[in-house]
């Protein structure tokens, strides 16, 4: 399926509340992505989204309509040759092979804008979708903390991959 990466617009405020607002998402993310998704969680996050110079977090868009989210956040102090991918993607679109491609984007953009030597993602371990498509784009199992994460009421395996310059 076609899409685009570009930066989030306030007038994606309604797509956003529209695909982000659903249990199977929010269920993967940390609690800063909330649920249920407001229009209200969707003005602030595109506010913060385009806080930034230059732009690393960005909206894919699908048939003129943001459907899901990616970016990517360089660190700071020992970790600053590092940098996390964080995506999400609304379910209607799941499986059609976006977010490895996304992914696939996000990786040069990285690496070309960004003085890091290490990429990493950090799926929970009950999100085996989210850990293939790592996978299939190069990443690393590099640790399993188990019990890590508390979401929902239940104890959850947190996973680090990572992709490293020397590695693409």
């Amino acid at each position: 399926m076609e899409f685009i990466l570009r930066p989030w617009r306030i007038e994606d405020a309604d797509s956003l509340v529209e695909n982000a607002n659903n249990i199977n998402i929010a269920k993967y993310l940390t609690d800063m992505f909330p649920h249920p998704y407001t229009k209200e969680n969707a003005a602030n996050f595109i506010n913060y989204a385009n806080s930034d110079v230059p732009i690393h977090i960005f909206a894919i868009e699908v048939d003129n309509k943001a459907v899901g989210g990616i970016g990517i956040h360089p660190q700071n102090d020992i970790m600053r040759k590092n940098a996390e991918l964080g995506y999400w993607l609304g379910e209607k679109y799941w499986n059609m092979g976006i977010i490895s491609k996304a992914i696939s984007l996000m990786v040069d953009f990285a690496f070309n804008n960004y003085d890091i030597v290490r990429l990493y993602a950090r799926p929970f371990g009950n999100n085996i979708a989210s850990q293939r498509v790592l996978e299939k784009n190069g990443f690393k199992l590099e640790a399993r903390i188990e019990k890590n994460i508390f979401k929902y009421d239940e104890f959850l395996d947190e996973l680090i991959y990572a992709l490293r310059r020397s590695n693409i």
